[in-house]
């Protein structure tokens, strides 16, 4: 039997989700069937239009594509469903816990700097170490590199920000860049892509071309002069990996640690003040 017009293609834009997050994950129709459990004439019928995705197979597909929480919601609704994961505000009595957790994180790499930052790189909370470093960088440092938010990307790639200060700049700059692009790619982040926009116009043409051929690396490492101080550091980073909150699947924990012993014997001295 063939389809009128009107039944040809059912589901909203959830085909065009389904098919643009399966390319970003670099997956055949045949390799997602495979992992997720569901036939591949279902995955083809699914992105043509031809059926109509249930919200477990919704739910399925994207978990198997590991699709972050607030886009699995636009994926229901796409559908036609209501969203099911909430998004709570950090100052939420609900998310006393979560943010009890951060503060321990944060409080616990001391004397070193930690910081909590959302996925567009707004930081959320940070420790006692990382406001040190803050001071050190720069008392007005946040106001020149503007925006509501005091932001990662901004600090370091801002015509205002610290690229002055880092000794490593073209190591560590197309490194970091890279990362901010994969993580644009694989969340699907509107926000850091165009905090990306807004900045590339202000980069060198080395970083940007570098950036696209850069092999990144478990840790960044990041080498600062101010002030008469050589500051070494390298950073690791840690997500919420079972989050079932939008707010906190996008919160990550980014902890600095000393790459030499000059470094680990500064921030030990300005924590005993």
């Amino acid at each position: 039997m063939s389809l009128t017009p009107s039944e040809s293609r059912v589901g909203g834009d959830f085909p065009k989700l389904l098919k643009s997050w399966r390319h970003r994950r670099r997956l055949s129709q045949l390799d997602l069937a495979l992992t997720s459990g569901v036939s591949q004439r279902h995955v083809s019928f699914l992105e043509s239009g031809r059926a109509r995705p249930s919200r477990g197979m919704i739910l399925q597909l994207s978990e198997t594509l590991d699709v972050p929480l607030r886009e699995r919601n636009a994926w229901l609704m796409a559908a036609g469903f209501a969203p099911i994961f909430r998004a709570l505000p950090l100052d939420d009595p609900q998310m006393n816990q979560v943010m009890g957790a951060v503060r321990m994180m944060l409080a616990n790499h001391e004397p070193f700097p930690a910081l909590a930052v959302d996925r567009a790189w707004n930081i959320r909370l940070a420790n006692t170490a990382f406001e040190r470093l803050s001071a050190l960088l720069g008392e007005d440092l946040w106001r020149r590199t503007g925006g509501p938010e005091r932001n990662l990307m901004r600090l370091m790639f801002h015509p205002a920000g610290i690229r002055p200060l880092i000794t490593n700049w073209a190591a560590a700059a197309p490194a970091l860049w890279r990362r901010a692009e994969r993580e644009a790619e694989a969340l699907g982040g509107g926000d850091i892509r165009a905090m990306l926009d807004e900045l590339a116009p202000h980069q060198d043409a080395h970083t940007l071309r570098a950036a696209q051929d850069v092999t990144l690396a478990p840790v960044l490492a990041l080498d600062i002069e101010t002030q008469g101080l050589r500051i070494s550091l390298f950073t690791v980073i840690a997500t919420f990996g079972t989050a079932q909150d939008v707010t906190a699947d996008e919160l990550r924990i980014e902890s600095l640690f000393p790459a030499d012993a000059a470094t680990e014997a500064l921030f030990r001295a300005a924590a005993a003040g």
